[in-house]
């Protein structure tokens, strides 16, 4: 039996590395692409395991460490160029980047983003064992890197295909997506495995996904409802197209078309406008938003709205150009208090990456002062609303499970208010509500999502749409939300156990590696 299977193996082997490099890469590329109909608004997840099974299947066998990563590469190409292709519409539709110009600028983010893969597979061939559990590892460790490093870029993640799947997704309260993530690439290696006749490796995938859905089946409730009554809430979807939404003739008509949407909605609990609704400074809009106060007081209703945020307190005009600005979300009315302030800005869309040294050029010398939004504190205090604490998440932001997590310790119901008009009516807009699924999964609380132009939507502690309204329409989307208190395994130690556990996984194969390296050399 033994024999038989080396056999096998080293037959496996030798016929991919007899493909040519051309037809391989070609197969990574493809392996890639195919993993976006794995999420929204496809929703196909068994590609999720077919994706990186195939990239598993290729890198398994023998090869060079150069072959290994130009694998590794191209299969991030693939997977960043088509999973990614929706900012393909900001760059062209509202940029005036020529069609040209912005392909090649999709191609070089499918560059630059694929070397994540490209080391995964590096390192996989070279230093560690090629075993399930280490690629299982590693490539949770690249999907965590892409939160932080060069500011993150927390996109595409395995773990988003199963956030309806709880079979699988049940995990995500105990240790969030990359403990998700982690399970379905384990299980994606372990089947390749099985072609292999090495059988050992799936005991422990079933094992893992039996753990999963005996805690889909056992439901525990992380969280319990607060014991108050539902709140009703109001969520306006203004639809105003992006390439008007900024000009300054348009900015009064913009008002008007949330004040009018908003003249039945007052009497509800809550009455959330998205980001940026107010398309000009709190002090330039003074005037209209004393009046939309004193309707909030009068109707004994609560207002919440994302407005550009300046803080002229922290203005000093010895040292200071201009006052500090933030993309910023506020409370006001019944019950209400608080200002959020955006901790993670959109580089070169919200401010300009390395801030100071455009200065050494003359003619763009202190152009990033007038673009750049000011980051907010990761200490800030929830937003008080009729007696609860509001965590808070502006557009992309929500995208990073720490930082929402962060946000959501001590409150009781989240909210997050986007503007994803910048990517039509591409894939992007719902990817990015996947996500708001996934956290509000994770941290065991209602989400309510207001949007420009969608997708608006009330999503419960459980991940599900409980309501949506439909995309690029003037409406409003009217429910109820619970409010829930208690914490989930996550809200408690974030990411710490599944990094711990890679790390441990990965040491192990480094050091199982070099001992079987020894006694083949003995």
């Amino acid at each position: 039996m033994r024999l038989s299977t080396i056999n096998l193996q080293k037959r496996l082997s030798t016929h991919l590395n007899q493909l040519p490099l051309s037809l391989t890469l070609v197969v990574a590329w493809l392996a890639g692409a195919i993993f976006l109909f794995s999420l929204a608004p496809y929703g196909f997840w068994p590609l999720a395991i077919v994706s990186p099974a195939i990239l598993y299947a290729l890198l398994v066998t023998s090869m060079s460490g150069r072959r290994a990563f130009i694998i590794g590469e191209a299969y991030g190409m693939g997977l960043w160029c088509v999973g990614g292709f929706w900012l393909y519409t900001a760059i062209h539709d509202y940029s005036d980047t020529p069609t040209w110009l912005a392909l090649i600028m999709i191609a070089l983010m499918g560059l630059g983003m694929g070397l994540f893969h490209g080391l995964l597979a590096l390192v996989f061939n070279r230093m560690v064992g090629k075993q399930p559990f280490s690629f299982a590892a590693l490539w949770v460790l690249q999907e965590w890197l892409k939160t932080w490093l060069f500011t993150g870029f927390p996109w595409l993640f395995v773990g988003y295909a199963f956030t309806e799947e709880y079979w699988l997704s049940s995990l995500a309260p105990v240790a969030g997506v990359f403990s998700v993530s982690f399970v379905a690439i384990l299980l994606a290696a372990s089947l390749v495995e099985l072609l292999l006749r090495r059988s050992s490796y799936a005991i422990v995938s079933v094992l893992l996904l039996a753990i999963s859905t005996s805690l889909w089946l056992v439901n525990p409730q992380w969280t319990k409802p607060k014991g108050t009554p539902d709140l009703s809430v109001s969520l306006i979807q203004g639809n105003i197209s992006q390439d008007i939404k900024w000009l300054t003739k348009y900015q009064v008509e913009t008002l008007k078309i949330y004040a009018k949407l908003t003249r039945t909605e007052w009497g509800r609990d809550v009455v959330v406008w998205p980001e940026s609704s107010i398309p000009m400074f709190q002090d330039e809009a003074a005037g209209f938003i004393s009046e939309m106060i004193e309707m909030a007081n009068a109707t004994n209703t609560t207002w919440i709205t994302g407005i550009p945020y300046k803080d002229k307190a922290a203005f000093n005009a010895s040292t200071d150009k201009y006052p500090p600005f933030y993309n910023s979300v506020i409370a006001r009315g019944v019950e209400a208090e608080g200002l959020y302030k955006k901790q993670r800005l959109v580089p070169f869309g919200e401010y300009i990456p390395f801030e100071g040294v455009l200065d050494i050029f003359p003619s763009l010398a202190g152009s990033q002062d007038i673009k750049s939004y000011s980051r907010g504190s990761d200490q800030q205090s929830p937003l008080k609303v009729r007696g609860h604490n509001i965590g808070t998440a502006i557009c992309y932001e929500v995208a990073y499970p720490d930082t929402t997590r962060k946000n959501a310790i001590d409150t009781e119901f989240l909210l997050t208010v986007s503007n994803d008009a910048w990517f039509g009516t591409s894939a992007g807009p719902l990817q990015h509500l996947q996500m708001v699924q996934m956290r509000a999964l994770e941290n065991g609380r209602w989400f309510i999502r207001a949007t420009n132009t969608g997708v608006t939507a009330i999503i419960n502690h459980k991940g599900r749409i409980v309501k949506r309204a439909p995309q690029f329409e003037r409406t409003v989307l009217r429910g109820e939300i619970q409010a829930r208190v208690g914490n989930t395994p996550f809200m408690l130690m974030g990411n710490y156990p599944i990094l711990i556990i890679i790390t441990l996984l990965l040491l192990l194969s480094y050091f199982g590696k070099g001992l079987t390296t020894l006694r083949r050399r003995g």
